[in-house]
């Protein structure tokens, strides 16, 4: 169910992406939004809604009720990325020294060796 929820959302996304884009703009919008003549409203007069209208509500509504469904099924699913520190009684393991090289004593270097030049 949670992937078929998945497959649905993704293909409504697609769906609203492009209803919005065949839509046709209005020439002044922004005119009348800002103080135009024959505006009604802050961004137009709206008109009667039409086909396309009606079917871009009835996706977004879609699009809605499954973003929240798959938050809602999706909050379980969740965890943390971050690793758990070593508890407190083991000690954590030294990492292996190169053949080459001395072990550590225990003491750390006020700075970095130099590298030795090879032969």
């Amino acid at each position: 169910m949670y992937v078929a929820l998945i497959v649905l959302h993704v293909l409504v996304s697609f769906a609203i992406i492009g209803i919005v884009l065949l839509q046709s703009g209005k020439g002044a919008d922004i005119g009348s939004a800002f103080g135009g003549a024959g505006s009604q409203a802050v961004f137009g007069s709206m008109g009667t809604p039409t086909i396309m209208g009606k079917i871009t509500t009835a996706v977004a509504v879609v699009f809605t009720v499954t973003s929240f469904t798959l938050a809602i099924l999706g909050g379980g699913r969740g965890g943390s990325v971050v690793r758990e520190p070593a508890p407190a009684g083991a000690p954590a393991p030294a990492p292996a020294a190169p053949s080459g090289t001395p072990a550590p004593t225990g003491a750390a270097p006020s700075a970095p060796a130099a590298p030795t030049p090879s032969r």
